[in-house]
């Protein structure tokens, strides 16, 4: 069997289309096949070169979005989360939401062509989600999850970002206690993030329920902390307080953090401190 990928001419981040080009012919006959074509009518010659070529109607696949990949390796955050967890949560429970999505999606062709962010923009429908984005939703969630921690990661932010961070909170221990706080006092499940208001041109800790992003309030997101309980049962059981400090001591990625904050000031000028470009 061989493959044959096309792009369609939708807009990118949609729709690759593979196709199945499953091929009749047997490559040990193609001597015999290509020295007769001179000879046969055309007629007949157009359908030798069909047969040897494998032009058949295809049977396609098309995928809209696929399960984006955490940037490090599943045992990479341990001993603070296992690859047991990760295992579990990406390679379960992420890829149900990104298959979810994609199983929506084959039946409404309004929703083609939208990249992530846009997709969950346009889903969240001013406050009346459609049926669509709780799964749109969740998938960039937990792409942005996996981007916020690293090996290695935790401790104090740095740079522009740690001066940043004083500057909305006066302290960075205070932001870390008041990020530790919202995890604690989020009701159910949800997510706890730092974002950059836009209009205030300030930063803020938020919570949100179930698939709620910041991203439909307009603003925009630098890390968040994902407090579904199959986040960190298989670890920390019931110890929410354990694992939401494993992850600020050990795992957020303030490296992430000041790529991202340099991104966001091509959209919100924070006057000074300026942030260095990671």
């Amino acid at each position: 069997m061989s493959w044959c990928c096309t792009y369609s001419l939708l807009p990118p981040s949609t729709r690759l289309q593979v196709t199945d080009l499953s091929c009749s012919w047997q490559l040990k006959n193609a001597h015999q096949m290509l020295p007769s074509l001179g000879k046969k009518p055309e007629k007949q010659k157009k359908n030798k070169m069909k047969q040897f070529y494998g032009f058949q109607t295809p049977s396609t696949i098309v995928a809209y979005y696929g399960l984006k990949t955490p940037p490090y390796k599943l045992d990479a955050l341990e001993p603070y989360m296992s690859k047991r967890t990760l295992e579990m949560h990406w390679g379960a429970h992420h890829r149900a939401y990104v298959e979810g999505l994609n199983k929506q999606l084959a039946n409404d062709d309004i929703l083609y062509g939208y990249t992530m962010d846009e997709l969950v923009k346009v889903t969240y429908n001013n406050g009346n989600p459609l049926p669509e984005f709780n799964n749109a939703a969740q998938v960039w969630n937990h792409d942005f999850f996996w981007e916020s921690m690293q090996p290695g990661g935790g401790g104090m932010a740095e740079l522009g970002v740690l001066q940043q961070i004083e500057k909305d909170f006066g302290s960075f221990t205070h932001f870390k206690e008041k990020f530790i706080e919202s995890a604690f006092t989020l009701f159910g499940s949800g997510w706890v993030w730092l974002v950059l208001k836009r209009e205030e041109k300030r930063l803020a800790i938020v919570k949100t329920s179930n698939a709620i992003t910041p991203l439909v309030w307009d603003d925009i997101p630098i890390i968040c902390l994902d407090m579904w309980e199959h986040a960190y049962y298989l670890d920390y059981k019931n110890d929410r307080e354990k694992y939401v400090n494993a992850f600020m001591d050990h795992l957020v990625s303030w490296n992430s953090a000041m790529a991202r904050m340099a991104r966001a000031e091509a959209f919100v000028n924070l006057g000074e401190p300026k942030i260095p470009i990671a």
